[in-house]
């Protein structure tokens, strides 16, 4: 076209139009390039920059010998990236198949095809930069083909806490779920020691957001956490599981709980509950019901009713107030106390009168009643609160609950004479297992231990637990005298025949608690339990046994259903553990006082 057809006007015109959209370009560019740089650079590294997380590994849970009760197993899925493999690492091709177990065929058309579709009906296509090439490959497995030197080969981990023995020890262990948070017993108590401390790594990923394993620059390892022995014994847990279902076949109760532990120094050697479940399988509901993850022994409450016995006892004796030989008119219906005139409880048998030894041996209402009155309101309270009822035990699993124990301000006109037979007053299996064992443990209330140590992977101590002493209750000789009526509990005059054992001194107390139904105390629904120590001169084992609503014919006393299981499980830990029976020669009076002996009185 001739110039001539174009004005000068419209010419300049449009050369600045243009003129002016490239310095428009240019200003963008600088602005983009220069003055904005920081700041997109960062965007930009954020996009290409990609930073994982490595999860630690969880430590192992053992048992006091070592046994294996909670670990982590690690596995690693193993995949290639196709676009990454270099001519030099076909070479390595062989070893790779060796090290994975799969054909070479195999693995070699997985590094040959870099593409896919994106969907059958679809032509469009998508390079590939993930294939698997074997799943859940052990760490052995991870490290030989590390070791490759193959970039473009690599393994992504992961975590899974498993429970070798299954439903062993269910509710002190607890678990860890699907979200890597422990959730009840020892797994969440300790956590803070078994979870150890993340690592990370940092990488890069492609526009579509894939990882480029090839790139990966700094890397942080993870701190394994550290591994956790406890109490328990293994052998002692699965005796105690082993009755227990033998109870369950036989009762169909409600629920069972039993501890075993060592009274010197409260470490508990078993609990367990029914019904119960398998921690590997917590999430399987239908299987086991969320009330069956429940630790009964801490969060379920009943009044102890005979078993409290030895609190009033033990309490009149330490105040100096009664000897053992004293007696107590125990056939009259009715007292006069402070002006009042307080009916007293029934008897299962009537006796018209009692020593202090007797109302224990033969586990009298009225006898007991006869005891907490002259104690009175304050001390009885007092006394039942030093020997840890109305309070948690400190047992290292959690969820413990306080039970209930009113001040005496609270107290009806009845509850003077009926706190002293265990009524009035609810308590966990595990308060009731502890006020036993002050008894066993000559006066002096431990705090259970669950946990005896923290250690590292070389086996070397981080934390050592010892035993704690919470108070002295009793005196040593009071403790004594108490020991000895419970021997003659499981005597041939006693009410726990039924947990004697040949050759050996056992003493302990029966319970049977009526309970509370409809706001009334049921004659078809009880709670049977037996709470001993052996030998009783000099005692190995304390053990509880808590059965909730057996159903038998009759009722269910806690001599008939509760006594023989606590002699089951005494004479199998004798067995195992090698105890031995008291010498023929021992007696009470001439025990080895506790190193905690001193006097102990609670002032009225």
């Amino acid at each position: 076209m001739s110039k001539a057809f174009v004005s000068s006007g419209r010419s300049s015109l449009i050369s600045l139009a243009v003129a002016c959209a490239f310095c428009v370009l240019l200003g963008r560019l600088f602005y983009l390039h220069v003055w904005d740089q920081d700041t997109l650079l960062e965007y930009v590294e954020g996009n290409r920059k990609m930073v994982n997380v490595v999860e630690a590994r969880r430590g192992n849970i053992v048992d006091t010998r070592g046994n294996l009760l909670a670990t982590t197993r690690t596995s690693y899925n193993i995949g290639v990236d196709p676009q990454a493999v270099l001519d030099s690492d076909l070479e390595k091709l062989p070893e790779l198949a060796r090290i994975l177990g799969k054909p070479l065929s195999e693995i070699e058309e997985k590094i040959a095809r870099k593409t896919r579709k994106v969907s059958e009906d679809s032509k469009e296509v998508r390079l590939i930069r993930w294939a698997v090439l074997a799943k859940e490959v052990d760490e052995a497995t991870h490290d030989a083909i590390k070791a490759l030197g193959f970039r473009a080969v690599y393994g992504n981990q992961s975590h899974s806490r498993a429970y070798p023995a299954g439903q062993l020890a269910a509710h002190v262990l607890g678990y860890v779920n699907k979200e890597e948070t422990p959730v009840t017993g020892v797994e969440r108590f300790f956590d803070y020691y078994l979870r150890g401390q993340d690592g990370w790594r940092e990488t890069e990923r492609d526009g579509k957001r894939h990882e480029l394993a090839q790139y990966r620059e700094r890397e942080v390892e993870p701190t394994d956490g550290l591994n956790l022995e406890l109490s328990i014994d293994q052998m002692v847990q699965h005796i105690v599981e082993a009755e227990i279902t033998r109870l369950a076949q036989e009762y169909e109760p409600k629920g069972i709980s039993v501890i075993v532990s060592q009274p010197t120094t409260g470490a508990v050697l078993a609990m367990a509950n029914y019904p119960s479940y398998d921690p590997n399988e917590f999430y399987n509901t239908k299987k086991y019901p969320i009330g069956s993850q429940r630790n009964r022994a801490l969060t379920d409450v009943f009044e102890p009713g005979s078993t409290f016995k030895i609190v009033p006892a033990a309490a009149a004796l330490n105040e100096g107030l009664v000897h053992a030989d004293d007696m107590f008119q125990t056939g009259v219906k009715r007292v006069s106390y402070k002006g009042r005139t307080l009916s007293l409880p029934d008897d299962h048998r009537i006796y018209e009168s009692l020593s202090v030894h007797d109302i224990v041996m033969k586990s009298s209402n009225r006898g007991a009643a006869h005891l907490g009155l002259l104690l009175g309101e304050q001390r009885l309270h007092d006394y039942a609160a030093a020997f840890g009822f109305g309070e948690t035990t400190g047992c290292d699993l959690g969820g413990e609950i306080t039970g209930t124990l009113h001040a005496p301000r609270n107290w009806d006109g009845l509850t003077i004479t009926r706190l002293p037979m265990g009524h009035a007053v609810s308590a966990t299996p595990m308060q009731v297992h502890s006020a036993m064992s002050v008894i066993a443990n000559h006066g002096v209330l431990m705090e259970p231990m669950m946990a005896k140590r923290v250690f590292d992977a070389n086996g070397q101590d981080v934390i050592r637990f010892k035993p704690k002493a919470k108070r002295r209750v009793i005196s040593t000789e009071v403790a004594h005298s108490v020991a000895s009526m419970l021997a003659d509990v499981v005597g041939d005059q006693g009410t726990a025949r039924r947990a004697a054992i040949d050759n050996y001194d056992v003493a302990g107390k029966t319970g049977t608690t009526q309970k509370i139904v409809n706001g009334r105390y049921s004659r078809q629904h009880h709670v049977a339990s037996f709470s001993g120590f052996f030998p009783a001169e000099n005692p190995s084992l304390v053990i509880t046994v808590v059965v909730d609503d057996p159903q038998s014919n009759g009722v269910g006393y806690g001599g008939a259903v509760a006594a023989p299981a606590f002699r089951n499980i005494a004479e199998a830990c004798i067995a195992y553990l090698g105890i031995r029976p008291a010498r023929s020669d021992a007696s009470f009076v001439n025990l080895q006082p506790s190193i905690y002996d001193r006097s102990s009185r609670i002032s009225n």
